[in-house]
């Protein structure tokens, strides 16, 4: 008897499918008993099954945009159901299906930016609004982040963070938006020392985005929090190391010594390959030593250059150790890594590769491979 395939998880059909519709169109029927309950769940579900993630927030915004009358801020205030917890302090979105009020406030008060505002603020105590905010943002700048003022002090951690996350120079999967990506720091200024994870990953993933930019200004506003001593020293030791991910890939010198790893350590290293063949799908394996006269912290990356047919240079950096190098002892480490041949975001081709180890910072050793064709 042949097995059955088991079903693949679908995200899309777990966040919005017709349970969720009814709930949603059941609190606008308790707000408003003229609402056409069930002709709003029969419209949604003509095509919701058809639809991508993202394709049905946009439908079911467009179908309850059908459904209420033109004055509909008020019914959709008084729809919402209670605010997610307010003691709680991290991981809780709350729920997807009022990801479509946020896009319907886009739609119906771009020309209203005070009442849109005041409805956002609601909302995003549901779920979160980044995504809703920036089209106000883009169109009315000075009057969002006025309000960002008063939301930096909000009582519900929700809104705290809409400040930070809204405000994102490189929001995954937002609109662009137009203001200066250092505009909001003064901002997270006063955020930093938010009690909450959900608000201060926000703020450490505002700044990683912002060091893309404006590297400087990261480094100088984490020494500045560092001597406000706003926030507990474990939780801001937490949020430096993830604000600086990326400086810290690239080497940056500034954003190492803010860690307590310094640039320029007397230390020397070595790789050594594994003696098999390197093919697609296989692994790579090295083994790495680190010396040092002194007992250093040190902070060890391999970079990996990848061969391109049309001669891109393909460059990833990966974490290696973290550690502190014994006076005259070597710090050894062995790495095997894994070279997907069906990798859908990085393919990879045969040719010549280089492995080169970067501590600190600084790129002190290296060796070159032979990426054979994946085995038949």
């Amino acid at each position: 008897m042949a097995q059955e395939e088991p079903q693949r998880f679908s995200l899309k059909d777990q966040l919005f499918n017709a349970e969720k519709v009814a709930f949603l169109g059941g609190l606008f029927a308790q707000a408003d008993p003229g609402f056409d309950r069930a002709g709003f769940d029969a419209q949604v579900m003509a095509r919701l099954p058809e639809l991508e993630l993202k394709q049905r927030i946009d439908w079911i915004a467009e179908v309850l945009d059908a459904h209420l009358p033109p004055e509909g801020f008020a019914l959709i205030q008084a729809a919402l159901p209670a605010p997610c917890d307010p003691e709680l302090s991290d991981d809780d979105f709350g729920d997807f299906i009022f990801a479509p009020l946020g896009e319907l406030v886009v739609r119906r008060g771009m020309q209203a930016p005070e009442a849109s505002l005041d409805l956002l603020e609601e909302i995003t105590q549901r779920f979160s609004m980044e995504y809703a905010i920036r089209p106000f943002l883009n169109r009315w700048p000075d009057q969002v982040l006025e309000r960002m003022q008063d939301w930096a002090g909000h009582g519900h951690y929700h809104v705290r963070r809409l400040v930070s996350e809204g405000t994102r120079p490189k929001l995954p999967w937002g609109m662009k938006i137009g203001i200066d990506p250092q505009a909001a720091l003064p901002l997270l200024d006063r955020l930093h020392g938010d009690g909450t994870r959900f608000v201060t990953r926000s703020v450490a993933n505002h700044l990683n985005d912002v060091a893309k930019i404006a590297p400087e200004a990261v480094v100088e506003r984490l020494e500045a929090w560092r001597a406000a001593r706003a926030q507990a020293p474990d939780e801001l030791a937490w949020m430096t190391r993830h604000a600086l991910r990326t400086l810290v890939k690239a080497g940056e010198p500034q954003a190492l010594a803010l860690l307590g790893y310094r640039a320029d350590a007397d230390l020397t290293a070595t790789i050594t390959m594994a003696p098999e063949p390197v093919r697609i799908g296989g692994a790579l394996v090295f083994s790495v030593e680190v010396l040092s006269p002194e007992a250093v912290p040190v902070l060890v990356d391999y970079v990996l250059h990848f061969h391109r047919p049309d001669g891109r240079a393909g460059r990833k950096v990966f974490k290696l150790k973290q550690g502190v190098t014994k006076a005259g002892h070597a710090l050894a480490m062995t790495k095997r890594h894994r070279l997907k041949g069906n990798a859908t975001t990085f393919r990879l081709y045969p040719g010549p590769h280089r492995v080169e180890l970067q501590v600190n910072g600084r790129i002190v050793a290296e060796a070159e491979f032979d990426l054979l064709a994946e085995a038949a």
